[in-house]
């Protein structure tokens, strides 16, 4: 076939295909750097699977890298490797037709050899396209060619206008060489001929690559003397060839064989985190789902953690190559502080390889993550896992309302003070084990600060029957007992809310004090919905409580600061019988319904019942003023 050229067409509809994609199959212009990468990859990884039996096939070229070449006086870009290389028919077959994979066909008859004990090579470009990627960038494409054993090299060539030329051509040694005829860059697009944006595609996309993907590059370098000491000041330029990928993908190897060293530099690498992790999962399973994992739970949140922007940690890989960064398909929400990578070879991704389709392998490889994770988070000691809880304990909470399969899990892992921890984090379990032989129901107030908590009115009965009772800061908490409603068949019991029915109430002086409650609140009618002896105090006058079914303050404070419109919500004023104040409040009443004075105690139960809950009065002043009124006048009364 010596000086053979040809003209042919593309075998499919190329014009129409072309157009799809340069414009429509990738997001990022950047992808067909990691495509023809990838291909280069598969090239050598082939050669290599083939010299197993052939040892002779390599020659004395057994040194195996990728080759990037940039030219930006000419304005093109050569990807070069020193694989198996291709016949001038199968540049035909596999560049020649559209979507007509090399890599499969290679796959399906390395499977039909029949041979296990040989090694399978970790092949990436399946989907037939990647190589038509280049026109993204380039308005002209060459390829040139030689195979492995092979005397004659070929030459493929094309403009992506439906149309290719073929010819025999020269080649030193084996492999294959693309070469881009780049596109004028527009503003404020990448210049793919500059060193920089190469190292950050190649680092981004192709880092962990088996094989060294090498630049050459100037360097201004000191000029050494005969005794190899700096000569002076004197510099000049050299040309040095140099890595751009760390081929460093730990997730391959056993982790017997990895050091935590090289573990806490990985994740440095991956998160751009200094501060050591508080622990990582490694697993590699194989089988029907086949896939590798290195996950990493942060010591602490990202800056950003708990801003709306912030984006899930896991990266996902296929045979080492760089396929998504923030892939919420293998990761539920409430474990969005995860970082690492999974490495899946046969996920079902779309053509681009961008895309992950929602099929029953990636469901598998997420439940089976899931579960792991839980339980690296169960066998935690306390010094790791309180602080663990501590920074994310409030996203992790909002796994109870979204992940119902695990529900029952993630409530183990739960912790909370309590009015007998002394500031320490306890479990839902170590609560309810405690619990005293007649307690019915696990007691919990909500709200914001805890030293308000502890000192709440409302757990003056559960603390004169020394009931333990869990306290929650966090916003989070109020779903999570609306969706747990129990725990180990202990129901959940709001501190602040209905009837503790704890101590029976005299009726006989409930009856007495009757008049003076139908005056409270009528004077309150726009305030609350019911005035009645209280079922949670002890030495507080007053307090405001709710009923089982409505909504805590804290809960309405919440949805109002995230710009919620919540109605006003009337409560219940629960009044103390046994306190000396209601005492006198009643003795003014009985002796002048009309006086002014009594309005102002009236007013002022009302206002002390919101501040011994931390809540927001009306009118600060006018309380003030009230006060120093009501102290002024107390001797007169």
């Amino acid at each position: 076939m010596e000086g053979k050229k040809e003209t042919r067409q593309f075998k499919t509809e190329v014009q129409q295909l072309m157009n799809i994609i340069i414009n429509s199959l990738y997001s990022h212009r950047e992808i067909f750097l990691r495509e023809l990468v990838s291909n280069a990859s598969d090239a050598i990884d082939k050669l290599r699977f083939k010299a197993q039996t052939d040892a002779d096939i390599l020659g004395t070229d057994t040194e195996f890298k990728i080759k990037i070449i940039p030219d930006k006086e000419n304005r093109t870009l050569e990807i070069s490797d020193n694989g198996i290389g291709m016949t001038y028919e199968e540049v035909v077959e596999n560049i020649g037709t559209i979507a007509q994979s090399g890599t499969a066909n290679f796959l399906e008859a390395a499977a039909a050899a029949g041979k296990p004990e040989m090694l399978t090579p970790e092949l990436i470009g399946q989907f037939g396209v990647g190589f038509y990627s280049a026109f993204i960038v380039a308005d002209k494409v060459t390829l040139i060619t030689k195979a492995a054993g092979s005397d004659q090299a070929v030459k493929w060539e094309s403009s992506g206008d439906g149309s290719y030329t073929i010819e025999e051509a020269k080649k030193e040694g084996r492999g294959t060489s693309v070469i881009l005829h780049l596109k004028k860059a527009e503003k404020d697009e990448q210049d793919f001929t500059e060193e920089w944006t190469i190292r950050q595609v190649i680092k981004k996309h192709s880092d962990f690559v088996s094989y060294p993907v090498c630049m050459d590059v100037e360097r201004t370098e000191p000029v050494l003397d005969a005794d190899g000491k700096p000569d002076g000041d004197k510099t000049e330029k050299v040309i040095k060839e140099e890595t751009l990928n760390s081929m460093k993908a730990i997730w391959t190897r056993d982790k017997k064989e990895i050091s935590d060293e090289e573990y806490d530099e990985f994740y440095q690498h991956i998160s751009h985190d200094w501060t050591p992790p508080l622990t990582r999962l490694h697993v590699k399973l194989e089988g029907a789902t086949e896939y590798s994992a290195l996950l990493y739970i942060p010591s602490r949140p990202p800056f950003d953690f708990f801003y709306r922007e912030h984006k899930h940690g896991v990266q996902l890989y296929s045979k080492r190559v760089f396929i998504m960064e923030n892939c919420k398909e293998l990761m539920p929400p409430y474990l969005s502080f995860i970082k690492g990578v999974v490495d899946a070879p046969d996920l079902n991704l779309n053509v681009s390889r961008e895309i992950l389709q929602q099929d029953v392998l990636v469901r598998n490889i997420r439940k089976n993550l899931v579960k792991k994770l839980l339980e690296l988070l169960a066998g935690l000691d306390k010094e790791k896992y309180d602080p663990f809880f501590q920074a994310f304990g409030p996203i992790f909470k909002t796994g109870i309302s979204t992940d119902y399969e695990n529900k029952d899990k993630i409530a183990n892992l739960l912790r909370y003070q309590t009015t007998h921890s002394n500031g320490a984090l306890i479990s839902l379990k170590e609560y309810v084990d405690r619990m005293k032989p007649d307690q019915e129901a696990i007691y919990y107030i909500t709200g914001e600060n805890i030293t308000a908590l502890k000192n709440s009115p409302h757990l003056e009965q559960l603390k004169a029957k020394d009931y333990e009772v869990i306290l929650m800061n966090d916003p989070m908490d109020e779903w999570v007992v609306r969706d747990l409603h129990e725990f180990e068949k202990k129901t959940f019991k709001s501190a602040e809310k209905g009837d503790l029915d704890l101590d029976k109430i005299d009726d006989k002086k409930k009856e007495e004090y009757g008049p003076l409650f139908g005056y409270i609140k009528s004077h309150l009618e726009e305030k609350v919905k019911e005035v009645k002896p209280s079922t949670h105090l002890m030495d507080s006058v007053a307090c405001l409580s709710g009923d089982v079914q409505d909504m805590s303050a804290y809960m309405q404070k919440v949805l109002r600061a995230t710009g919620q419109e919540i109605p006003p919500d009337k409560r219940v004023l629960e009044v103390n019988m046994d306190h000396p104040l209601i005492a006198r409040i009643k003795t003014i009443y009985e002796n002048d319904k009309e006086s002014a004075v009594l309005k102002d105690y009236t007013d002022l139960l009302f206002d002390l019942a919101v501040v011994s809950e931390g809540g927001k009065l009306e009118n600060p002043s006018r309380f003030s003023k009230m006060i120093g009124d009501l102290m002024i006048s107390a001797e007169e009364i």
